[in-house]
């Protein structure tokens, strides 16, 4: 009755996991807040959260305007554990796991992960 129609595999999704990467979305505070009733601070997390984006956001745009200007490259952001290509099949751009994850999981050595909390 309280599952809401969910699966057991559904209902434990987002439930914690020990040892993975600091980005790991089941550890966004917020999410964690309002999975624990504190809806008011919650709201409030997200609103950090989302304002720390814009401003990572609004600093990459400068500095590939600064790299514009200059003449120089500008590569972006690039993802850690995944990278973009051309699905053979398609013709569609797809996100394509390029390893390290599981390396970095074993060794708990998370130092190439950015701080997005």
């Amino acid at each position: 009755e309280n599952m809401y129609f969910f699966s057991h595999l559904a209902l434990t999704l987002n439930e914690p996991e020990e040892r993975v990467a600091p980005t790991d979305s089941r550890l966004r505070p917020d999410q964690r807040l309002m999975e624990s009733g504190r809806w008011d601070e919650a709201n409030a997390e997200k609103q950090r959260l989302e304002e720390k984006q814009r401003a990572v956001r609004r600093r990459r745009e400068a500095e590939a305007a600064e790299a514009l200007e200059e003449g120089e490259d500008y590569e972006g952001y690039i993802p850690q554990w995944f990278e973009r290509k051309v699905d053979a099949v398609t013709g569609e751009l797809i996100c394509v796991y390029k390893g390290g994850y599981w390396e970095a999981k074993d060794r708990q050595d998370w130092s190439k992960c950015p701080d997005i909390f």
